[in-house]
């Protein structure tokens, strides 16, 4: 018997879509990395991106639990001397909401140019409304998800 090896050419890529509200950061993140990374297909490889694309809307309406709303801080910094910005997750969730549930997906996939390429593959919106309708993504639960 012969080993599989996945080729690009065996991949085909599905769209989901995830209505995010009432959900917990955590373990949407988790979901949704584990679908970005392709571990729910059996032609999954770690050596090749074979996930499926995740639009994520309802952002702002994702529950955050315990205490990390002001206790939880995001670093970033301008590339100037002491241009280090740090923001509380409370407060990136009134401006940015989509970009707290891109943080915590973006640090669970791998480092390098597949977790790169994965990231480019989830869309997150803070509202219902999502501009890729042509694209006929199929609506699932978080129960339904990988795992």
């Amino acid at each position: 018997m012969k080993t599989y090896a996945t080729k690009i050419s065996d991949i085909k890529s599905q769209w989901y879509e995830i209505d995010a509200t009432g959900l917990v950061l955590g373990r949407l993140s988790s979901r949704v990395a584990h679908m970005l990374k392709g571990k729910h297909k059996p032609i999954y490889a770690p050596y090749i991106d074979t996930g499926d694309h995740i639009i994520v809307v309802n952002a702002d309406k994702v529950v955050i639990t315990g205490k990390k709303l002001d206790q939880s801080i995001h670093y970033r910094h301008t590339g100037y001397p002491g241009g280090l910005k740090a923001a509380t997750t409370r407060q990136i969730m009134q401006t940015k909401p989509e970009k707290v549930i891109r943080l915590a997906v973006h640090g669970m996939l791998p480092k390098g140019i597949i977790g790169k390429q994965m990231i480019k593959k989830l869309k997150v919106y803070a509202g219902a409304e999502h501009p890729h309708e042509a694209q006929q993504p199929r609506k699932i639960s978080i129960n339904q998800m990988g795992k």
